[in-house]
């Protein structure tokens, strides 16, 4: 299955601001939505198309109230996400999806009543390694690859 996640913005309560406008709640009524962030959605859904398509339908609400929105692709990577950007790509074939590794942003995540994630920090890889958190003190990270132009921004 392939996982959305999508990241609130801080003055907002991602849930409610979704849930309480009818066209998303409607692109939303047919998947289970979890929290495993503080202020954070993710849903299952059947294929990389099928996530891409979701962010589709929701864009007007992600551009207000989302910080950013991941996709995992288990044909990809089990432990890696890929930007909204970058999956779009994947999706239309202008980027080989193995080839897709370079660029990274990693966030940290502070545990405790609820996990949260803490800002990103903007890497290159060389080889397999993943060059770590250095930000802060966090006993776990979430890796998200990023394409050259946001990795830019």
């Amino acid at each position: 299955m392939t996982r959305v996640h999508l990241v609130g913005t801080a003055d907002c309560d991602l849930r409610s601001a979704l849930l309480s406008r009818e066209t998303a709640r409607d692109a939303l009524a047919t998947y289970h939505l979890d929290q495993p962030y503080a202020n954070t959605i993710a849903v299952e859904t059947i294929s990389l198309g099928a996530a891409v398509s979701l962010l589709n339908d929701l864009n007007w609400y992600l551009i207000r109230y989302t910080d950013a929105s991941f996709v995992l692709e288990p044909s990809i990577s089990d432990t890696e996400w890929l930007s909204r950007e970058l999956a779009t790509a994947v999706r239309t074939g202008a980027i080989d999806p193995h080839e897709s590794s370079r660029y990274l942003m990693i966030y940290g995540v502070e545990t405790g009543d609820e996990p949260r994630l803490v800002e990103p920090m903007f890497v290159t890889r060389a080889g397999e390694t993943i060059p770590e958190y250095d930000l802060r003190d966090v006993e776990e990270t979430l890796a998200v690859r990023v394409t050259e132009s946001e990795f830019g921004a």
